[in-house]
């Protein structure tokens, strides 16, 4: 039995759609007010089977806090693909984001060494690795260092991964991966998948940063390959190029047919967004989509090494050029109808 947590999120579908292939005994977990509905639509993306593939799916209701939950999702598993996070960039949810994110990692660390599982893959990120310099390529010994630069959900994630190598430690047979920007369909007003739904609305903006991106089906593919390898104890940065945000938006206009930003949003359009964004969530009651955090990430420079996975995998990823316009055909299929 495979076990995948997270599984109705960005990630987690394309995960399930690659394991549901090949591979019979899946298990999924989700909350039990969790719409399945993102997942049969990423299905039906690539497969004319979809329904066929996803009624194979054994779906466990389970709160990834709740020990005696979980442990019914543990019965007869062998591997464990742990994809579950919480990411919020808004500083009132610092406490509760960092808390379910490291908890809940623990709790499947855990389960993983009591029910001794073969394997297990976390889902980490880029930003629970360590910083450098403009000049400087990020790779996975950069050092961690804790500073105000750090967002939350990179505190969050950086402690979910000491949990996992806790569990290293005590025995456990375990790798992380750490993927980057992720771009893919979905639920495109959520999410990295927003940016393609932003620049379909238009955005004029462009930022200064420059970061690293990659597909979600090449995330899926090397995270179903570790597992099926003998690697163990590693981690592992998968981005496919590091580019501007800008290279990327363009990318993506290009495809869809929309005009390419064109303003330069320096420190001062960012600064005055982020406290604009803030003021105007006070009104609307709504979690603000431009926080501090998102616009000191804009202008920001990040290049990030991926030769370790190309090596132990002899992986190559597919260019962001292509990822954009293979999923701007599939945005325009849903809002072209």
């Amino acid at each position: 039995m495979i076990l995948v947590t997270g599984a109705t999120g960005l990630v987690g579908s394309h995960l399930l759609y690659q394991i549901c292939k090949t591979e019979e005994n899946i298990r999924a977990t989700k909350r039990d007010r969790s719409n399945l509905d993102l997942v049969k639509k990423v299905f039906s993306y690539y497969s004319d089977e979809a329904d066929k593939l996803f009624n194979k799916i054994e779906w466990v209701d389970a709160d990834l806090l709740n020990i005696t939950e979980l442990e019914l999702a543990f019965q007869g598993t062998a591997k464990v693909y742990h994809c579950a996070a919480w990411v919020n960039f808004n500083p009132k949810h610092k406490r509760k984001m960092i808390r379910n994110n490291v908890d809940s990692t623990a709790n499947i660390v855990n389960l993983c060494l009591a029910y001794q599982v073969q394997k297990l893959c976390h889902v980490s990120s880029v930003a629970a690795i360590g910083r450098a310099g403009n000049s400087t390529i990020i790779n996975e010994e950069t050092s961690w260092l804790d500073g105000p630069e750090n967002s939350n959900y990179a505190i969050s994630k950086y402690n979910s991964e000491l949990e996992v190598w806790r569990g290293v430690e005590e025995g456990l047979n375990a790798v992380i991966v750490n993927p980057s920007i992720i771009l893919g369909p979905g639920e495109w007003k959520r999410g990295s998948s927003m940016i393609f739904h932003q620049v379909w609305k238009g955005m004029p903006f462009y930022t200064t940063g420059t970061n690293g991106f990659v597909d979600v089906r090449d995330v899926a593919n090397v995270m179903i390959q570790l597992m099926e390898s003998k690697v163990k104890s590693e981690r592992f940065i998968l981005c496919s190029e590091s580019i501007p945000f800008r290279q990327t938006f363009d990318y993506i206009a290009e495809a869809l047919g929309k005009k390419k930003a064109s303003i330069k949003a320096g420190a001062f359009l960012n600064e005055l967004g982020w406290r604009l964004a803030k003021i105007i969530s006070v009104f609307t009651r709504k979690t603000p989509m431009f926080t501090k955090e998102t616009a000191q990430a804009g202008n920001n420079t990040s290049i990030y090494e991926n030769d370790r996975i190309k090596k132990v995998l002899n992986f190559e990823f597919k260019p962001v050029e292509q990822s954009c316009q293979d999923f701007s055909k599939l945005f325009l299929k849903e809002y072209k109808k």
